[in-house]
C-alpha cells in the first residue's frame, strides 16, 4: 500500500479531532434518556463514511436505534468486504472512578481516554480512516460496505430483523469487525472464536410488604436469603453449572486446539496481580484460557434488595432481585439455555417464597475456520505491521450479532481487534492507546490488499 505511513503520519491530528467529536456524544443505548443521542452519532457516521468517499450512506430506522450504513461498490465482480462496527457505548457508572469526564475525550500518557475510545468508536473509527486512505489515494482493492448499529451493548436487538429485510442490500462475501483485543502490546491475535449469552433478571417475593426484621426474623422466609441459597446451587464444588443438560450440546475442544492455545503467552502471576486477587477460581480441569475461551460460564451481575441506604435499618425485605449471565460456547442454543435455567431456578426455590426468571437476551456462540482465505489475509495484515505472525485465540466475550450474520445472511466474520486488556472497557477510564490505534488503521488496508489477492 503506497504511501500508507505517510497518509497517516500527516493525518494524525485530523483524525483524533474527528474521532474525539465521535467521542463526546453520550450514545448510551440502554438508557433511554440517550435516544437523541443515538442519533446524533448516527448523522455523525453518516458524515465520517461520506467524507471518507462512499457513494452513499443512509440512517436506517428500526424498531430501537438507528442504523447507518454506507457503500462504495467500484465493480461488481469484485469481493465485498463489509464493516461492522457499532456506535453505542456502555453506561459510565460509577462516574466518581473516572478520572476525567468520560464523555470529553483526552490524550494521556499516550493512551485516549474516553468512553468508547476502545468499544467500539475508537475501532470501528479505524476502518473508516483505512477505508478513505485507499478511496483518496486510488487503492482501493475491492467493493466495501459499512454497517453501524446502535445496539449492540443491549444484544442488538433489532438488528436481526434488520438484515432479514436488507437482506440483497447487505450482501457481501465477508464481514470485517473490530470489536476484541490481541493478546498483549507487540502480540497480535486474531479472534477465532466467541461465547455465546444467556442473560436473566429475576425476582423473588416473600411477604406482601417489607417486615419487622425482628418480629418476623426466622419465623418468615427472607427473600434476599432464599435468592443467595438458590444462586449457591447453580456451581458445584468443581466449578461445574448444576443446570440439568446444561452440557449436553457442549463440543469439547480437540487435545491438538487446546495444545495450540497454551501456546499463547500468559504469566499466571502477572494476570492475578493486575486484578488484584490472590487465587484464580473455575471449572476443575482447565486453564485459565480455556475457562474463559472454550467452557461455559455462569455468573451474578447483580444482586439487590431491602435497606442499602445509610445507617441502619432492621427490615426484612418482601424483594430480592438479581442479574444472572451465563456464557455459552459455540453449538449450545441461548434460546434453550434460557428456558433450561427458567425452569430449573424455578424449580429449586422453597414454598415460601415465588420465583420469576425474565430472560433479558442472548446470542450464539461463533468459530471461524482458520484455513479460509479471509483469516490468511488478516494474518498476513497483521503480520506486515507487526512482523510476527497473529495467534489464534478463542475470545470469552461475546458478540451475539456475528453468529446471526452467518445465520441470516451467510457470511463469515474476520475478527481483527487492536484493543488490549488494559483498555478498561465497559469501565470507567477506558482508554486505547494510541499506538494501537494508528497501527489499526495501518494493518487493515492490508487486508484488503491480500484478500483481493487470495481471492483471484
Amino acid at each position: 500500500m503506497e504511501g500508507l505511513k505517510g497518509y497517516i503520519s500527516e493525518n494524525k491530528k485530523r483524525f483524533l479531532s474527528e474521532l474525539f467529536e465521535l467521542l463526546r456524544i453520550p450514545s448510551i443505548s440502554s438508557i433511554e434518556s440517550h435516544k437523541g443521542d443515538m442519533y446524533k452519532a448516527a448523522e455523525m457516521w453518516k458524515k465520517i463514511l461520506l467524507d471518507g468517499g462512499v457513494d452513499r450512506a443512509e440512517i436506517y430506522e428500526t424498531a430501537g436505534n438507528p442504523i447507518t450504513y454506507g457503500e462504495k461498490i467500484i465493480d461488481d465482480k469484485l469481493p465485498t468486504v463489509m464493516v461492522y462496527g457499532h456506535m453505542d457505548v456502555m453506561p459510565v457508572d460509577p462516574i466518581d472512578l473516572w478520572d476525567t469526564d468520560p464523555f470529553e475525550p483526552v490524550v494521556k500518557d499516550g493512551n485516549i481516554y474516553g468512553r468508547g475510545a476502545d468499544d467500539d468508536k475508537g475501532q470501528s473509527f479505524m476502518h473508516a480512516k483505512a477505508f478513505e486512505f485507499m478511496v483518496k489515494t486510488k487503492q482501493l482493492p475491492c467493493n466495501v460496505k459499512f454497517l453501524i448499529e446502535g445496539e449492540e451493548e443491549v444484544g442488538s436487538v433489532h438488528l436481526p430483523a434488520f438484515c432479514k429485510e436488507h437482506k440483497d442490500m447487505l450482501k457481501a462475501d465477508v464481514i470485517l469487525v473490530s470489536d476484541t483485543s490481541m493478546i498483549a502490546p507487540g502480540i497480535p491475535s486474531i479472534t477465532t472464536g466467541l461465547r455465546g449469552l444467556a442473560y436473566w433478571e429475576v425476582e423473588v417475593t416473600g411477604p406482601n410488604r417489607d417486615l419487622h426484621s425482628g418480629l418476623f426474623g426466622g419465623a418468615v422466609a427472607n427473600p434476599i436469603n432464599v435468592l443467595a441459597q438458590m444462586i449457591a446451587q447453580m456451581t458445584d464444588e468443581n466449578g461445574k453449572i448444576t443446570i440439568p443438560g446444561f452440557y449436553d450440546d457442549v463440543v469439547e475442544v480437540s487435545l491438538e486446539e487446546r495444545n495450540r492455545m497454551a501456546q499463547a503467552p500468559f504469566d499466571v502471576d502477572t494476570y492475578k496481580e493486575a486484578l488484584g486477587i490472590r487465587e484464580l477460581d473455575g471449572e476443575v480441569g482447565y486453564s485459565t484460557s480455556e475457562r474463559t475461551g472454550i467452557r461455559p460460564s455462569f455468573d451474578v451481575c447483580g444482586i439487590w434488595g431491602g435497606y442499602t441506604g445509610e445507617g441502619a435499618k432492621t427490615v426484612l425485605p418482601s424483594k430480592a432481585f438479581a442479574k444472572i449471565s451465563s456464557r455459552l460456547v459455540p453449538n449450545q442454543d441461548h434460546r434453550k439455555i434460557a428456558e433450561m435455567f427458567k425452569n430449573h431456578f424455578e424449580a429449586i426455590a422453597p414454598a415460601s417464597v415465588q420465583v420469576e426468571v425474565r430472560s433479558l437476551h442472548g446470542g450464539q456462540g461463533y468459530v471461524c475456520p482458520i484455513d479460509m482465505p479471509e483469516y490468511q489475509a488478516a494474518e498476513q495484515a497483521y503480520e506486515k505491521v507487526f512482523s510476527r505472525k497473529p495467534v489464534p485465540v478463542r475470545s470469552g466475550g461475546s458478540i451475539p450479532i456475528i453468529s446471526t450474520f452467518e445465520d441470516i445472511l451467510g457470511v463469515k466474520s474476520i475478527l481483527m481487534g487492536f484493543g488490549l486488556e488494559s483498555d478498561a472497557i465497559h469501565s470507567p477510564n477506558e482508554n486505547y492507546p494510541l499506538e494501537q490505534f494508528f497501527t489499526g488503521i495501518e494493518a487493515i488496508p492490508y487486508f484488503y490488499e491480500r484478500y483481493v489477492a487470495l481471492k483471484k
